[in-house]
């Protein structure tokens, strides 16, 4: 019986066995083949950026050594020198860099294409460079040149010793503070020089790009958990504090903020978030469960503006709206002597099964809002239209306020218009008569 049942399951476990090692091998086969693509797609990221370190280096050095006068040249090389910093900033987002310091060098390098890029994009016959931006960009050609050096020794222990990129990626999987393998502690050693720079003049325009928003931004003093308590239950409409809780998060830093929060039970939570200096609500959200739809956009609107007038958003105008599911979200903006000022803006959450609204962004509005005086338009509505496509000219025109992409406030015309089935809105600028920004709105 034994010996039967034997040959009967013999070969079957010598099936399974075969058929085993002939799966562990076609996974081992899958997973060489995918270790070995991933290795040449590393080795290749890498010897681009140290081509594109060396031909950023020789570009900087060439619109240096041009004539002043000699604009158009120094335009082609600036455009060069954004394009090759873009490029370089691509191939550092395709290396196995995610764990290791190499922040700073990237920062580096995207000052380095902002710069390049706002130089570039002006008229430099009458705007030429100032000498603070030559000085910056002999700063930026003698940095250039040591990174230049750095990487390229780090290139030459690559090719020499035959290392692989996936060997730092285990190394940096095993300890936060790798070392011993040639590429981590090179590329920490480029990221440690560059950090020690010292502050490069980048002109306001490049800075205007990278300010943040901290408490020294604002104004008023520093507020306290009591009268964060206080101010949440006066938001809320209850005449007493109790059962609020507030934490302050950040303590100590730029970015300190403080969050109110209450449990109302039955899954039904409010928290709000006040700014530090000054105590003012830049975020509120009601996490409750919305039911089904009974309320449209037009009613929506309507409860968020008389939400936003209960709470002191005085002179908001909507400018868009939008809807997901059973929430609708529109976005108003402050509107000062007949012009919408857009940087003071306030997102607001409606729940469309009552029309109650669950949720609020002030942020921008809170950072950006003060007391503003308005230029006039030198140019006209009428005038300032010829510049435009004839689809755009559906809707009269309006003043608006906006941010260019320099980040610098500009007074601008806002035309509505469809284009190839779209809707767009179009700024032009109400002193030069040209386009600052262009915008899709949702919807057909």
């Amino acid at each position: 019986m034994y010996r039967r049942l034997s040959s009967v399951l013999f070969p079957i476990v010598t099936l399974l066995l075969i058929g085993a090692v002939y799966w562990g091998y076609q996974e081992n086969q899958e997973k060489n083949s995918i270790l070995i693509k991933a290795e040449t797609q590393y080795q290749k990221a890498f010897h681009e950026l140290s081509d594109d370190m060396n031909k950023l280096n020789h570009q900087l050095g060439s619109t240096l050594a041009v004539n002043a006068a000699s604009q158009g040249f120094q335009r082609k090389s600036l455009v060069n020198v954004w394009r090759l910093t873009s490029q370089a900033q691509s191939e550092i987002n395709q290396l196995p860099l995610t764990m290791m310091p190499f922040k700073k060098t990237g920062d580096f390098l995207s000052h380095i294409s902002n710069f390049a890029y706002k130089a570039s994009m002006r008229d430099l016959t009458k705007q030429p460079l100032t000498d603070g931006e030559m000085k910056t960009m002999q700063t930026l050609f003698d940095k250039s040149s040591e990174i230049n050096r750095d990487l390229a020794k780090v290139q030459d222990n690559v090719l020499q010793d035959k290392l692989r990129w996936m060997d730092v990626e285990t190394a940096l999987a095993a300890s936060k503070q790798a070392s011993g393998n040639a590429i981590v502690d090179g590329f920490s050693g480029v990221d440690g020089k560059v950090g020690k720079y010292e502050a490069i003049d980048w002109g306001p325009t490049v800075m205007s790009l990278y300010e943040k928003r901290t408490v020294k931004m604002l104004s008023g003093k520093p507020a306290t958990t009591e009268e964060i308590k206080k101010k949440a239950a006066a938001f809320l409409g209850d005449s007493s504090s109790k059962g609020i809780e507030v934490t302050e998060n950040g303590k100590g830093t730029d970015y300190a903020t403080f969050s109110a929060f209450v449990n109302k039970g039955e899954g039904k939570n409010l928290t709000m978030d006040y700014t530090y200096r000054g105590g003012e609500l830049i975020w509120y959200m009601n996490s409750r469960d919305i039911a089904n739809k009974k309320v449209d956009m037009a009613q929506a609107r309507s409860h968020a503006a008389k939400f936003l007038g209960k709470h002191g958003y005085d002179g908001m105008e909507p400018v868009t709206y939008d809807q997901y599911g059973n929430e609708g979200y529109l976005t108003f903006v402050h509107k000062q002597d007949n012009v919408l000022v857009y940087p003071e803006n306030v997102t607001v959450k409606v729940a469309l099964d009552n029309g109650e609204v669950v949720g609020l962004q002030a942020k921008e509005y809170v950072y950006a809002h003060r007391d503003r005086k308005l230029a006039k338009p030198t140019m006209t509505a009428e005038q300032v239209s010829k510049g435009l496509n004839p689809a755009m000219r559906e809707s009269p025109a309006r003043l608006a306020l906006i941010k260019n992409e320099d980040n610098q406030e500009v007074l601008c015309y806002e035309f509505k218009g469809k284009s190839n089935g779209a809707n767009f809105k179009i700024y032009m600028n109400a002193n030069t008569g040209l386009e600052e920004a262009v915008e899709e709105l949702p919807g057909a």
